[in-house]
């Protein structure tokens, strides 16, 4: 059994599959690098630059840049490694598939359960973050809808406990921050049906509806409309950076490290957000005219625009106003409206609804053809491989995302499903990075119409580890000392601290055998640099989210040893 979960499907195998592929239907070929740079940065530009960048800049001030920058080389370094696989094999599935072919069935399962968390979950989270401008867009129109249809049922029902307590210890209503007023509101003001409120957040549903019809009809119809909203946004985010710079304030940029890197990589959870969707184009490989040439080049032009305009865009919000005064949900329209310039304010509001837009589009075009590979192998059900006869889409697995994002975002709260999306990406890109690195010992002769360029890492990545370890101990003493000795501020041994550690504890392991295999195999140093940067942003993470990671990754395997083992194509060809 042991060898059956490590059983490999091969590229020649899978390559001839997708050329003679009859049963399901094929999808339709329509997009180029134009559409495929326009797809990744719809994907990117969107919760991250209108909401996650404000919070990364209060922690840590105008330095934020080279967080960004750190980040967009991290996401380079996989994008290389998702290019060399997608120019191998240019079909559906994405990280799950190159898995398959460089580790194994077991660990293709478990990280196309780990993509649900970047697809589907991660798109209630766009839902949620769409609604809530959505409605303050209305809001400002004069339109107010009923608190109860604009909130999930876990923030009311919370946000009502936390509210009653504090009106019971003798505090006002109107005292209580907003969010608490709007949960306490909306429980009160609910309807109920035997005794059960009916809260739901129904601009989030009707926005996830909405774009899963569009998937639903086709990838041209797709890609129309992807394309529009990637113009209007960028269209806003020039006009911010244009209209911005007259009101920078060189002053407010010193100090520019005020909180020195600790503060820095505070924001890493929340500045990789930013970045998450880029290789969703690579599951839309069945559906280019030239997988090959235009995948790579679509997804780094994505990672290199968007990047300039992150640093851009941090750079004039930080210069505008003090970096403490960012820690809001919609930094962009707040830094407008504080210097009495309404007018862009409401064009910024507008933007952010077209820009999460397009960011469910895209997530909601890479979850369904991750299905249907997995469907395609056998490990789910054959139905979720069915293509539409008129529409050429991946019609039931499509209408079953739609189901499971829109459920989602009726009752869980954005601060549940946000870091558990980054864990479950930042997880794909470690693998895939090492498929790389794998993959030269499965089959020499392969045709690649992109690689990796080859850097000898044998000296490079040892350096690299000592160079680090030793900046760390000169310019970070303090934090280093506490870190391996696990001591609290007290200066004391805790248990605590120690379990809190533990994914750095693993991160620093991994790097340490990276840097003698290295040196032993001499593996190319661009896919050894992507690991080891998505590994240590992982590692940034807490560690509440590593255990509902793991939680979920439980689940995923219960499932696979129940229906996928059995069903896999692999072992019914045995």
């Amino acid at each position: 059994m042991a060898y059956n979960l490590f059983r490999k499907k091969s590229i020649s195998d899978i390559l001839a599959r997708a050329e003679s592929e009859q049963v399901h239907g094929s999808l339709a070929r329509h997009l180029g690098v134009k559409d495929l740079t326009a797809l990744g940065i719809a994907a990117i530009i969107g919760a991250g630059i209108f909401t996650t960048i404000g919070q990364a800049s209060a922690d840590g001030g105008p330095g934020v840049i080279f967080l960004f920058v750190f980040t967009a080389i991290a996401c380079g370094f996989a994008a290389f490694a998702y290019a060399e696989f997608a120019s191998i094999l240019p079909v559906s599935g994405s990280a799950y598939t190159y898995s398959y072919v460089a580790f194994g069935e077991l660990f293709a399962w478990i990280i196309g359960w780990a993509l649900i968390m970047e697809y589907a979950i991660g798109n209630i989270t766009v839902a949620i973050g769409w609604s809530g401008y959505f409605t303050g867009l209305l809001g400002s129109m004069g339109i107010h809808l009923p608190a109860w249809t604009t909130i999930d049922y876990l923030s009311a029902s919370n946000g009502f406990a936390d509210a009653s307590m504090a009106l019971a210890s003798g505090e006002h209503l109107d005292n209580l921050s907003e969010n608490l007023r709007e949960a306490y509101e909306a429980w009160t003001g609910a309807p109920s049906i035997f005794g059960f409120r009916l809260i739901a957040d129904l601009p989030a549903l009707l926005i996830i509806f909405l774009i899963t019809w569009l998937v639903y009809r086709g990838i041209k119809e797709s890609k129309n409309a992807g394309n529009a909203m990637v113009v209007i946004k960028l269209a806003v985010v020039l006009l911010v950076i244009a209209v911005g710079v007259f009101y920078v304030d060189t002053n407010n940029w010193d100090p520019f490290a005020p909180n020195g890197i600790s503060g820095i990589l505070k924001g890493v959870s929340a500045v990789f957000f930013a970045y998450i969707g880029f290789d969703a184009i690579s599951t839309t490989a069945e559906e280019c005219t030239n997988p090959q040439r235009d995948l790579p080049k679509g997804m780094m032009w994505a990672i290199i625009i968007c990047t300039i305009l992150y640093v851009l865009i941090a750079l004039v919000l930080t210069g505008m106003v003090n970096y403490k005064d960012l820690a809001v949900n919609d930094p962009l329209a707040f830094v407008f409206e504080k210097l009495n310039l309404k007018w862009l304010s409401g064009i910024i509001a507008v933007s952010a609804v077209v820009a999460m837009a397009s960011v469910l589009l895209v997530f909601q075009l890479g979850q369904p053809r991750i299905w249907m590979s997995m469907s395609r192998d056998g490990l789910l059900p054959a139905r979720f491989a069915k293509i539409h006869p008129k529409f050429n889409t991946p019609s039931f697995s499509t209408v079953v995302t739609g189901l499971i994002v829109g459920g989602g975002a009726l009752f869980l709260n954005m601060s549940t499903v946000t870091d558990l999306c980054s864990i479950g990406t930042l997880f794909a890109f470690v693998l895939v990075c090492a498929g790389v690195l794998r993959l030269d010992s499965l089959e020499h002769k392969v045709e690649r119409k992109f690689r990796t360029p080859y850097i000898n890492s044998q000296f490079i990545a040892p350096a690299l580890l000592v160079l680090a370890v030793a900046l760390g101990y000169i310019y970070n003493h303090d934090a280093m000392v506490a870190f391996v000795s696990s001591r609290n501020s007290d200066g004391l041994f805790d248990g605590m601290v120690l379990a809190h550690n533990i994914p750095m504890w693993l991160f620093a392991v991994i790097s340490v055998y990276l840097a003698v295999q290295c040196f032993r195999k001499k593996h190319s140093l661009i896919p050894v640099l992507g690991l080891i940067s998505c590994l240590y942003m992982m590692a940034q993470i807490d560690l509440k989210n590593w255990i509902g990671f793991t939680i979920w990754l439980v689940i995923g395997l219960v499932i696979y040893f129940l229906y996928g083992y059995k069903k896999s194509k692999l072992n019914t060809a045995q």
